[in-house]
């Protein structure tokens, strides 16, 4: 007996030691950077790259497997490292701006991309967001880095050799260097971009060795020239090389800028000076777990933890940090608009037709301060380009659907942020849905229809008219909250109130759905609510029908009730895969994602039906947003290579998982509610910045304990569907009593329902 006490204590103390390691990890090290990596042209796992950055940096780097001016900048099958590459690169459909390469070799003196890259091996690369190594194989060279803002720090271990060298890219489309051997140091530009920059566009970058040149070479195009120190061309680039002892490690600082030398100068000086590779490690990881510590997670599931750090790391990302610090120390940008040096913040790296619905509410919870400054960037964003961009690369891109500005603009401030220019914003806001932009994507295509009908028409050649026009109406919804806040004249306010229900044009009563509308109020013959594309962007009507964010009320009564609303939820999941691409002329990787997933018509693998889960919670069957939220988190998200169902897209779709871990949702950004889910651990801790502190509890969480029995928000019962944004504020406790089977009775009735505007008058 004494023997089997003995033997349990041991079996206890092991648990709570176990449990204890799993609590007091830094979250950082849950990260995986390499998450989404496993992706092709034709099928998106996530469409990542390993970013080692600081939170919202200017300037990433990431190991480079693809070739100069692939979007598909580092892929996970891949067998060779070209280079380790400065990136700015949003997504692989937007490609880079801003790139450059170093990348150490041995022997033979090689610097065309296929010449120098080596093998390489995922069982010898550490990546960590603070924090990246990797072994090259053919040149027998480990390369190392970690990185600050704009700035970071290279330790290369070469063998012994007698030929040792670093080469410097600084890619094709123009481009410049001047090795400087005096100080050891090497200056140059690069201005390969993708779109949206100035003519006058320049990546400025300095790299100081901490080793003396031995051998100095430069090289336009592929023409090498040895011992000449300047070069200018088309594409340039240079090698520097000394003798090697066997360990020894070469240390290289780089950092860069968009608006000269000196300012490049400058970062370097003032983000790595004379620290230690070791110190910068430190430095960067502190700054990771401080931001990813915001959100502590507690579970015995390591890979639930990984998934879920590995996404809050995504979601801090983009956009990235535009502006610089200059000598005098005030916050300066380029201006991708007009290409001049003007004051103040600026951000880049998004589209808000992605990351408007989770990602920019997730940064008003969590990270307001941040935002605060994105928003600042927003006004001189429409002061420098005349609009607000909907995709920012750096500057306006040609991308997508929508006015979703609006809703960013409105969401922060509706969520309280205060502190900048919001009538200027506003201004903006009225500008962009009143008016057609420089392109497509920019403004509203289609406006005056809009206007003038109600809607976007079908027959007109303005693509994706049913899309666009949905989008418009939630936008106009979310300016019109902001009118009201502001208190902006009536009339202004009744004309947006009239518009945002502009999404009953499209109801097509003869199928149940969304459609496209022709100009003479006449429905398209023959409409295929099983289309992609067309009328629609990215997907078909089943996905784009559930787009009333802000009237689900609305929709409900227009399909015919909450049960056949809640039928047609449930046939988004047990309806056949089929598609039509008719319209793409081929299968375009998104409707592949959805087909794969054995979901259905569910395509989470892009955004427009991401929030469809939770719309069962307006019309009294919550149970089921509580079952479906839990099996997308656990079948569709993975700590691995391939962890993604589709496009990651700028931490839109990591932010849903990150919300609906927590058990909540932000349906309807620019109102103050949150939708309820279930949350997946047992215990979360938000801390938030005005010091409070929200305490989810969910002590019975299991693999099979996924409905809400009850929930409890401190100590009194809460009996609705949704929690509000400004009593999360005031922190507290949200106990869920987890259970196995559904409770049928709690959320039933219209008090429980979430905000939509047709119950709130």
């Amino acid at each position: 007996m004494k023997i089997k006490s003995l033997i349990f204590l041991g079996i206890v103390q092991s648990c709570l030691f176990l449990n204890a390691q799993v609590k007091s990890v830094d979250p950082v090290e849950y990260v995986n950077p390499l998450m989404g990596t496993q992706s092709l042209h034709n099928l998106s796992n996530g469409n990542t790259y390993p970013a080692i950055c600081r939170p919202w940096g200017m300037n990433f780097w990431t190991p480079q497997t693809g070739k100069m001016g692939d979007g598909w900048a580092y892929t996970y099958t891949a067998e060779k490292i070209r280079g380790f590459k400065q990136t700015h690169q949003p997504s692989p459909w937007m490609n880079d701006y801003g790139q450059f390469s170093i990348m150490p070799v041995t022997g033979k003196l090689v610097f065309a991309e296929d010449e120098r890259a080596s093998w390489f091996s995922h069982k010898a690369e550490v990546s960590k967001p603070y924090y990246y190594s990797v072994y090259l194989a053919d040149h027998d060279v480990t390369t190392e880095i970690t990185t600050t803002e704009r700035a970071a720090h290279f330790q290369i271990t070469f063998p012994e050799n007698e030929k040792s060298s670093i080469v410097i890219d600084a890619f094709d489309k123009g481009s410049y260097i001047k090795i400087i051997p005096s100080e050891n140091k090497i200056i140059g530009y690069t201005t390969r971009n993708s779109g949206g920059v100035s003519e006058n566009f320049k990546n400025y970058f300095v790299l100081v060795f901490d080793k003396k040149f031995l051998t100095n070479s430069t090289w336009i195009d592929k023409v090498l020239s040895a011992d000449k120190l300047e070069a200018e061309g088309k594409h340039v680039g240079a090698i520097i090389g000394f003798r090697t002892k066997k360990g020894e490690k070469v240390n290289v600082k780089i950092a860069s800028s968009f608006i000269s030398f000196e300012q490049a100068e400058l970062n370097l000086k003032n983000e790595l000076a004379n620290a230690s590779f070791e110190e910068t490690v430190s430095q960067s990881k502190t700054e990771w777990n401080k931001v990813l510590g915001k959100i502590a997670v507690e579970d015995t599931n390591e890979d639930q933890l990984k998934t879920f750090y590995s996404c809050l790391y995504r979601t801090v990302c983009f956009p990235q940090k535009q502006y610089e610090i200059n000598k005098d120390g005030d916050i300066v940008h380029y201006s991708p608009y007009n290409g001049k040096v003007l004051p103040g913040y600026m951000y880049a790296g998004t589209g808000f037709w992605d990351t408007f619905r989770a990602l920019y509410p997730l940064l008003n919870l969590v990270y307001p301060s941040i935002n605060k400054e994105m928003q600042e960037g927003l006004i001189n964003d429409y002061k420098e380009g005349g609009f607000l961009p909907e995709w920012s690369s750096p500057g306006f891109r040609n991308v997508m659907v929508g006015n979703n500005s609006a809703s960013v603009v409105s969401d922060a401030y509706m969520k309280g942020l205060r502190g900048y220019d919001i009538n200027t914003l506003y201004e903006a806001l009225q500008h962009g849905a009143n008016n057609e932009g420089p392109m497509d994507a920019v403004g509203r295509k289609g406006v005056q229809y809009y206007n003038t009908l109600g809607y976007v028409p079908y027959d007109v050649k303005i693509n994706e008219n049913a899309a666009r026009t949905l989008e418009y109406a939630y936008d106009d919804f979310a300016i019109w909250k902001l009118a009201k806040a502001l208190d902006r004249p009536k009339k202004e306010i009744n004309l947006l109130e009239k518009r945002m229900m502009n999404y009953k044009n499209l109801y097509n009563p003869s199928v149940g759905l969304m459609s496209g509308r022709n100009k003479d109020g006449s429905f398209p013959a023959n409409f295929n609510p099983f289309k992609w594309g067309d009328a629609f962007t990215e997907g078909n009507s089943w996905h784009y029908s559930w787009s009333v964010f802000h009237d689900i009320q609305g929709l409900i009564d227009l399909m015919g009730g909450e049960k056949n609303f809640t039928a047609k939820l449930d046939d988004v999941f047990t309806m056949p895969p089929v598609f039509d691409d008719s319209y793409y002329g081929a299968v375009i990787h998104e409707i592949r994602e959805m087909q794969i997933m054995n979901m259905g018509q569910y395509a989470h693998g892009n955004q427009p039906i991401q929030h469809m889960i939770y719309l069962y919670n307006y019309a009294g069957e919550p149970w089921k947003t509580q079952y479906w939220s839990r099996e997308v988190m656990n079948r569709l998200y993975k700590p691995t290579p391939d962890g993604y169902c589709g496009d990651e897209d700028n931490g839109q779709t990591s932010a849903w998982y990150i919300f609906s871990a927590m058990g909540f949702y932000p349906v309807c950004p620019a109102t103050d509610e949150y939708v309820l889910g279930a949350p997946l651990f047992k215990k979360t801790t938000l801390q938030l910045e005005n010091g409070k502190q929200l305490i989810i509890n969910a002590p019975n969480n299991s693999e099979t304990n996924k409905y809400v029995n009850e929930l409890k928000w401190d100590n009194a019962s809460h009996s609705k569907n949704y929690i509000n944004h400004f009593d999360v504020l005031k922190g507290g406790e949200l106990n869920f009593d987890m259970t196995s089977s559904p409770n049928l009775k709690r959320g039933t009735t219209k008090e429980a329902y979430p905000y939509s505007y047709s119950n709130s008058k």
